[in-house]
């Protein structure tokens, strides 16, 4: 029985290993020709990995909420310098028939080697306590960051399978943990399970099914912007009201302002990731692109009991 646990390790240990033998051994993707679909592009990483990729040589399909905006214009300036291989659509990923429509619009421009990739980027955070916030934010949250990302995968299921491409979704370090953000956390959980069962159903298509687990990159995103103590306390319902008080609301704002400061500026290290993902022989199921600190706080919040994490997290949230 003790002779079979060196055994067991060796083979995990070759199981760790091989896909970085394959990374290595195998020939690059060829860009030219291929087209990619990405969703939130007005800022953060979708409109840094529409631009790098264009530049790789992609067909790229910038999703926009806001095609008028000043993200949206950045894009289009770059294309007008491209020669046409990267288009700028209106996109909401909340309207089935804005999705369908970008389906069209690829089918009808797509190039000699057909659609390789979709990344699910586009994403909206917010701050508050459970009670906090009403049920219309939270089927808004829902919408757009899981059931968005849904909605825009099943629209181009059938174009990937056919061209046995990647598809790319969004996640976050959050998906493990809360601090102050559960709606987020929430969407982006369920995001992760439903990347678990997709991955395994298309493998046998080719298809390969990547998630990103970026950490605090807040300021390179703006995807939180900082929050403020009274408009949280106007948007309560008189029942919260009478439960917290007005300096209880401004210490969670100033302790989750805190950490919207101390995020990377650096958004380029994520859309590394994103590229790895769409261009590598055998790309990894997750990455987890965030400090030492952060995967830590992962670390324990996987595989330590649920009693070590809530103590390690309501020790955080009274600093």
């Amino acid at each position: 029985m003790w002779a079979a646990g060196p055994l067991l390790l060796l083979f995990l240990l070759l199981l760790l290993l091989l896909p970085r033998l394959r990374r290595r051994g195998a020939a690059g993707l060829e860009p030219a020709g291929r087209a990619v679909l990405i969703t939130g592009c007005d800022s953060g990483f979708g409109h840094l990995l529409a631009l790098r990729l264009h530049r790789l040589g992609f067909t790229v399909f910038a999703g926009c909420l806001c095609p008028g905006g000043d993200g949206a214009r950045r894009l289009q300036r770059e294309a007008a310098a491209g020669a046409g291989r990267l288009r700028v659509l209106r996109l909401d990923v909340t309207r089935a028939r804005d999705v369908m429509a970008a389906k069209e619009l690829v089918l009808s421009h797509l190039p000699e080697r057909g659609f390789w990739g979709l990344v699910n980027n586009a994403g909206i955070s917010t701050f508050g306590e459970t009670g906090w916030l009403s049920m219309e934010k939270y089927e808004k949250f829902a919408d757009v960051n899981l059931l968005g990302s849904i909605r825009t995968t099943l629209a181009f299921l059938p174009l990937l399978r056919k061209y046995k491409g990647r598809i790319v979704f969004m996640s976050s370090i959050i998906a493990y943990f809360s601090l102050g953000n559960g709606i987020y956390s929430m969407t982006k959980a369920a995001i992760e399970k439903f990347c678990d069962a997709l991955r395994l159903e298309m493998k046998k298509f080719g298809v390969r099914v990547c998630i990103i687990q970026p950490g605090n990159y807040a300021r390179s995103t703006k995807i939180q912007p900082p929050v403020s103590a009274e408009e949280i306390w106007n948007e309560l319902s008189e029942e919260e009201k009478a439960v917290y008080n007005k300096e209880y609301i401004q210490e969670r704002a100033n302790f989750f302002n805190r950490i919207i400061s101390e995020g990377s500026t650096n958004g380029n290290e994520v859309v590394d990731a994103m590229v790895d993902a769409l261009t590598s022989p055998a790309p990894k199921a997750r990455y987890m692109v965030a400090k030492l600190k952060e995967k830590a706080l992962v670390f324990v919040c996987a595989l330590f009991p649920t009693v070590v994490m809530d103590s390690v997290l309501s020790y955080a949230l009274s600093k």
